[in-house]
């Protein structure tokens, strides 16, 4: 009998170099970058692959530039439903089409594409493996210092596995950034609701990815985003959903809206939403996720061990968007790793400076996020494009992150609109 394969659940990952947990875009991409430098990687998750992940499937530019860097683009558009525009529908009805370069492409199918690139670039894929908490002290190094990981199968047989790094790239569970010691909130900072419907005849009439702001999506908005073969990923999503209170704890804001009410109250206010669900076929239920936001609800770090994509914040709080910068968190650390992975103190450093770099436009996005509460403002920004290319301009700049959001979608930015 052939000896089990570091795949199979009953047999042990092997201790390695670096230990990225979760393969999804950050996971993923940091372990491509690092096995293409020549380290041992190994690269569990507690799904077996290909799998399911709830997200809005939408690659707008940051995302093409991140696949591109790592040799996969092409691969992944030969795949991808290509997408010439965003349509910003505000809540009079009336849009604006903003070009850019952008495709669809359901998570199921992108992520495989990331883990087997990183497979090729010699990383050790393992499968399924849960993370239960970080091992801490090797031999040599101080006390409180990671050194490797407790992974648990699906069977429950239990791993430890050494490893000079772990990278946990868990996404905005919780569980896992509790048990590394790295929250700093357990609650996300939104939550979103997704399914896939297919429907060829709406499939001929809407190609552009729709995004709806209507006072009954108060707080969030609605999409529809044109996928492969006729099918579409229809959702709503709330950025803001929790607060932080005196306790520095996150709690669920007061009276929050319901995101199965928020769905159903969509496909009253946008007819194509209604068309799609009454007249479809249902290729995906809808399933709900967390999303966290803004680089901000957890450490970056400590001795041993990297956060990086969702888990540390990696979605825009504006859009909602999170595959693009979660592809370049965990390159970003990658490269902190390739600078210095003897050094405890620069990885850390080297780290917490990309991140930094990264931090204003997370910021600027925060900021734009009053369009959602305040879905009016919607109103008077596409209204106001819809006369100006010079506008039209700024809401591409948007896109293609040359532009500050804060300029078009915030308190000054609509005074600004509205006596230009």
């Amino acid at each position: 009998m052939s000896p089990a394969s570091p795949t199979s659940p009953t047999a042990s990952p092997p201790a390695c170099a670096v230990l990225v947990v979760g393969a999804g875009p950050a996971g993923a991409a940091c372990a491509q970058r690092l096995a293409g430098r020549g380290l041992q990687v190994v690269l569990v998750d507690q799904h077996e692959f290909p799998r399911d992940k709830v997200c809005g499937d939408g690659l707008i530019p940051d995302a093409h530039a991140a696949m591109a860097r790592l040799g996969v683009l092409d691969e992944v558009l030969a795949l991808a439903q290509p997408v010439p525009a965003v349509r910003c529908i505000a809540p009079r009805g009336h849009h604006v089409d903003v070009p850019g370069t952008l495709c669809v492409l359901p998570r199921r199918v992108l992520d495989h594409v990331l883990v087997r690139a990183a497979q090729r670039a010699g990383a050790v894929l393992a499968t399924p493996w849960r993370f239960e908490g970080p091992l801490l002290h090797a031999a040599g190094t101080p006390l409180q210092r990671v050194a490797g990981a407790r992974l648990v199968a699906r069977d429950g047989t239990v791993a430890e596995v050494g490893a000079r790094w772990v990278v946990l790239a868990t996404g905005a569970a919780a569980p896992p950034l509790v048990a590394a010691g790295l929250a700093e909130r357990h609650t996300p900072s939104g939550v979103a609701l997704r399914g896939y419907v297919e429907h060829a005849a709406l499939a001929r009439e809407i190609q552009a990815l729709q995004l709806v702001w209507h006072p009954r999506l108060k707080g969030g908005y609605g999409w529809i985003f044109p996928a492969p073969g006729g099918q579409f990923n229809i959702g709503t999503g709330v950025v803001g959903s929790h607060e932080v209170g005196d306790d520095g704890r996150g709690h669920k804001r007061s009276g929050g809206p319901n995101l199965r009410r928020m769905f159903d109250a969509f496909c009253e206010v946008h007819e194509p939403a209604q068309r799609l669900v009454r007249e479809g076929r249902w290729t995906g239920e809808l399933k709900g996720a967390p999303l966290r936001c803004s680089l901000t609800g957890a450490r970056f770090g400590r001795p041993g061990l990297l956060g990086t994509g969702e888990a540390i914040g990696s979605t825009y709080a504006f859009t909602g968007e999170g595959i693009g910068k979660a592809l370049e968190t965990g390159l970003a650390a990658a490269e902190a790793l390739l600078l210095a992975r003897a050094d405890d103190t620069a990885v850390l450093g080297h780290y917490s400076a990309a991140l930094a770099a990264l931090k204003p436009r997370f910021d600027t996005y925060e900021a734009a996020s009053y369009v959602n509460r305040w879905p009016w403002i919607a109103d008077i920004v596409v209204s106001r494009a819809r006369r100006s290319p010079a506008i039209l301009r700024r809401l591409q700049g948007l896109l293609e992150e040359t532009q500050n959001p804060g300029t078009l979608f915030s308190w000054r930015g609509v005074k600004h609109l509205m006596f230009e």
